[in-house]
Order: C-alpha cells, then sequence, then structure tokens
C-alpha cells in the first residue's frame, strides 16, 4: 500500500510520495490508472520524493505525467515537493532539489507561499519559427525550462482554439520527445495571461515551467519588465528575470488537499 499526499499549484494537482532509491516505481499503465479522475486517485502528474543523488541537495524527484511519461522537470510541482518536505521535516531555511531537469532552489515566504530558482532559461538558435499547419501558419519561439516548451503568442487566451492547436503542436514530428505549449496574451508590461496544454497531460489549469517559458520569451523580446505577474486558469504566478545570464524565480502557492492510501 502506498501512502500520498494530494497537493496542487494553481489548480494542477499531483500526487507525492517519497521512496527509496531501489524500489520499483509504479509502472506507466499503472500511473495512467491512479490519474484517473473517475476511478482512480485523478492528477496531472505524480511526484517522487528520493533520496539526494547529488551532496549539495535534500532531495531527488522523480515526475510522471498522467498518461505514465516520465519528465525533467515541472515548475507548480517543484513547489508542491519542497513545501511536503517543509512540513515533513519542519524546514524553514532555503532548501535545494534535483530532477532530471537540473538542480534548483526553493525558498519559503510564508505558509503556502514558495519561491523558485527556476535557472537560467536556454532558447534555440531561431529566435522565432514559423510552422505550416494545414491552410494556417504559426509563429512560435523555444524555450527550455528543463523541459521543452514553444510560446505563441495569441490576441485572447480565451478565444484561443487551445484544444485543438495543442495536440497538434505538442506531437508535432519538429518535437520527438513533444513539447508543451504555451498561448500568451500580453496585458501590458508588467502583466499577461497564458493557457499551456501540457505535454502527456493536456491543457491544465496552471503550469509553472510554461509560465516560467513564457516570461523569459516575453522578456527576451522586450515586451516584459523584469517582474510579471501571469494569470492562468487556476490563478496567479509571480515571476522574476533579469534577462540573459541571471536566473529566473517564480512565486507561487502550493497546498495541501489531502493525504490518503491506494493499494500497489
Amino acid at each position: 500500500m502506498t501512502r500520498f499526499t494530494k497537493m496542487h499549484g494553481l489548480g494542477n494537482d499531483f500526487i507525492v510520495f517519497e521512496a527509496a532509491a531501489d524500489v520499483a516505481l509504479p509502472t506507466a499503465e499503472r500511473w495512467r490508472a491512479w490519474s484517473n479522475r473517475k476511478t482512480g486517485i485523478g492528477f496531472d502528474q505524480a511526484l517522487v520524493i528520493q533520496p539526494p543523488r547529488s551532496a549539495d541537495t535534500l532531495a531527488h524527484y522523480r515526475i510522471f505525467n498522467a498518461d505514465g511519461s516520465e519528465v525533467e522537470q515541472c515548475g507548480n510541482g517543484a513547489r508542491c515537493v519542497a513545501e511536503w518536505l517543509r512540513r515533513q521535516r519542519q524546514l524553514s531555511g532555503p532548501i535545494r532539489l534535483e530532477s532530471q531537469g537540473g538542480i534548483i532552489e526553493a525558498r519559503f515566504e510564508h505558509e503556502g507561499l514558495v519561491s523558485v530558482d527556476m535557472g537560467e532559461p536556454r532558447f534555440s538558435d531561431d529566435d522565432e519559427i514559423e510552422l505550416s499547419l494545414d491552410t494556417r501558419a504559426v509563429r512560435f519561439t523555444r524555450v527550455s525550462m528543463g523541459n521543452p516548451h514553444i510560446v505563441l503568442w495569441v490576441p485572447d487566451v480565451h478565444s484561443t482554439p487551445v484544444a485543438d492547436l495543442g495536440p497538434i503542436l505538442e506531437s508535432h514530428p519538429m518535437f520527438p520527445q513533444k513539447t508543451n505549449v504555451g498561448f500568451l496574451q500580453f496585458v501590458d508590461r508588467q502583466h499577461a495571461l497564458l493557457r499551456v496544454f501540457e505535454r502527456g497531460v493536456g491543457e491544465t489549469l496552471a503550469c509553472g515551467t510554461g509560465a516560467c517559458a513564457a516570461m523569459a520569451v516575453g522578456r527576451r523580446q522586450g515586451r516584459f519588465a523584469s517582474t510579471v505577474t501571469i494569470d492562468l486558469p487556476g490563478g496567479r504566478l509571480f515571476l522574476r528575470w533579469e534577462g540573459l545570464g541571471s536566473h529566473l524565480w517564480m512565486t507561487g502557492p502550493a497546498v495541501v488537499a489531502f493525504e490518503g492510501s491506494i493499494e500497489d
């Protein structure tokens, strides 16, 4: 039997549990069954906390999507992992964590609010790419936040056909490992709206790395100030990035919903 904590960051929801490094983790089929919102627990991603692999980190965490695939990084998940460790181990100071996407630092602002150093965004060689999809052309920028993203500027996120364009772009042959797709609406230099179609999940209420990718693209193109509020369907994230050569910080909530257990 596996005991877990159900958590979320702006409605982007997870199960979180701890496991030894040598313990066999659930199969992709089991993750899919558990993630089912009708017959399982229901979640966007599962976060597995394991012993540290680097001397200067507190823990290593692995991320599994609702479709069973493993991914490198998750911004809302990183905040939830940090908050879970804070509660379990009664921590107060900054902590360093590692995933396949690299090492991050998390700081606890106050109860339930976590800031995470997401590292330096990494851009592709092409600043903007245009892709022909049937009768329409789509322009986007590629950027990595430890996991792959593309960001599209749109005039109105509410009317943008995310459900149609998201899966087409996510699985386009240009992206053999698939990609996260962000639809970004400019409001002003310190405010934007965003919807994200997440790789292996679909559209979620919030995507932390997606917000970071959006901030990175907007800032690099000169449209954003160094601090920006990004509103997602599930709520608000606060981003800070001085620009190339500096790390990008994200601040947002990490909330415990309930504790539970499920048979393996």
